[in-house]
């Protein structure tokens, strides 16, 4: 298993960013994340206003000014429930360190992200092969370009996609662990 865990901000219970570019496997691994700590999941792209949803489904690639909305969104479910003291895993690309820093203030500065990490040419063969996705892969190279790599930032675990889901799964949990308790 390949992972790297920077310092730690994790906490109990636990506020989780599942983060990564389009075809990483945000929501496949995030749900399956949350269940295995006993936490909700919020799917992120459920909470894109139309407009944007409308502008990728036609290849066109979001700006900061669109993403403000949708950042403000997904921020709020992570302060509800960090305020309610129970923990949350989201999915939310975040490829900008700028977004996250954003999502870390809604979270009280204790928000973890495991960042999920992989190759173009194994993105784009799973961004082809999944259906019912608005995301095109057309648009694969505009977020490997805005992406802004967050290896090194506190509470963040770099996991390799380049496995199974389970096998992703408890390489982000070994990594929040050891993130906890250094």
């Amino acid at each position: 298993m390949s992972m790297a865990v920077s310092r730690p901000v994790c906490k109990t219970p636990p506020l989780i960013v599942v983060m990564g570019v389009s075809g990483c496997g945000k929501t496949s691994v995030g749900k399956q994340l949350a269940a295995r700590l006993g936490t909700p999941f919020v799917e992120g792209d459920a909470l894109h206003p139309q407009e944007n949803v409308k502008k990728m489904a036609a290849g066109i690639p979001l700006q900061d000014v669109d993403r403000g909305p949708w950042l403000d969104r997904i921020g709020a479910a992570i302060a509800q429930a960090a305020g309610a003291g129970e923990g949350l895993v989201v999915s939310c690309s975040a490829l900008k360190k700028a977004y996250r820093d954003r999502l870390r203030r809604g979270a009280g500065g204790r928000l973890c992200f495991v960042f999920l990490q992989g190759t173009r040419e194994l993105l784009k063969r799973r961004m082809e092969a999944r259906t019912g996705h608005f995301m095109p892969p057309a648009l694969l190279d505009s977020q490997l370009a805005t992406l802004e790599d967050p290896s090194g930032e506190d509470g963040v675990v770099a996991v390799t996609i380049a496995m199974t889901v389970e096998d992703i799964v408890l390489a982000a949990v070994a990594g929040l662990e050891q993130a906890k308790t250094e």
